[in-house]
């Protein structure tokens, strides 16, 4: 069990990554008004996070425990996957909708910790799942659509991000015990190249432009970004190495919190009937996620 003091840090360290994915959307915006693709955005961001990372510890001695922790790629692959569906999905969608679509997560927790964990799921995980579920089903339902099939690409990237997400976290309780600069290298590895593959594949099918020429006006943005992204990354791992997978997700739903206000201050987002009912739905999912785990939590 992790003293107190411990658990609060985790916890704070938690709450400032929400914040930083909560207010990403942002610089991200401000980006794509100037031309650049979020996933190019991503891909720069990660891949200037990724190098200074490697400068400051040693590139070759962080990837030599990538032979002790094999898992690490899964971790790459996982955290890349997330990167690319919520920064493109928080750009060109409706912020409020496309958070809460992400946070499904605490549903798709419940089958990644059953997967990669070995927790078995409880009825009351279940419950969880199909009440998540049913705010789903309830946010993408329109007058227009007689099945309630996402209906936009940020529907689609939001979904699949907060999957991701969901055995990110699973993976890196997993891989407490090896070093953190390999978990960030994999991290931050895992976003510059997911989106690069991504922007690639995009422009050759035509679903990504090629964009502005290069600009010295997208440099603050980029570090603003990459500098908050890597200490929310450093948070984050702190939090989540010490808490368990269900509590990582609920104190993770402070983004929703930081994301809708933002939002809708800045008129990026609007209010639906449909979207705050079924929001409420993934939000009380997301809540249930500790009822009867308050002392599985450390």
């Amino acid at each position: 069990m992790a003293p107190p003091t411990h658990k609060s840090l985790a916890v704070a360290g938690l709450m400032f990554n929400a914040l930083v994915w909560g207010l990403c959307w942002w610089p991200f915006k401000q980006l794509e008004s100037l031309g650049l693709h979020p996933l190019w955005a991503t891909a720069l961001v990660y891949g200037f996070v990724f190098l200074s990372i490697g400068l400051w510890l040693g590139l070759r001695g962080s990837l030599l425990s990538w032979r002790q922790h094999p898992t690490l790629w899964l971790l790459l692959l996982a955290s890349g996957l997330t990167n690319v569906g919520f920064n493109w999905a928080v750009t060109v969608g409706d912020v409020v909708r496309v958070v809460l679509l992400f946070y499904l997560m605490p549903a798709w927790s419940v089958l990644v910790a059953w997967w990669l964990l070995d927790e078995k799921p409880t009825g009351m995980a279940f419950f969880r799942l199909l009440l998540a579920l049913s705010g789903l089903f309830i946010v993408l339902k329109t007058p227009e659509t007689p099945w309630p099939v996402p209906e936009s690409l940020a529907d689609v990237l939001a979904l699949l991000s907060g999957l991701s997400f969901a055995i990110t976290n699973a993976l890196l309780l997993k891989l407490k015990d090896s070093p953190s600069s390999s978990r960030s290298l994999a991290m931050f590895g895992g976003g510059a190249l997911m989106a690069t593959l991504a922007a690639l594949l995009g422009m050759a099918t035509g679903v990504v432009q090629t964009g502005a020429t290069p600009a010295w006006v997208w440099l603050p943005f980029v570090g603003l970004l990459g500098i908050s992204f890597l200490f929310g990354n450093l948070a984050l791992q702190y939090g989540a190495a010490r808490l368990t997978a269900q509590t990582t997700a609920l104190v993770m739903l402070s983004e929703v919190l930081f994301a809708s206000v933002s939002a809708v201050l800045l008129g990026a987002a609007q209010w639906e009937n449909r979207t705050l009912w079924g929001g409420s739905l993934i939000l009380l999912a997301a809540l249930l996620s500790v009822v009867g785990t308050g002392q599985k939590t450390e």
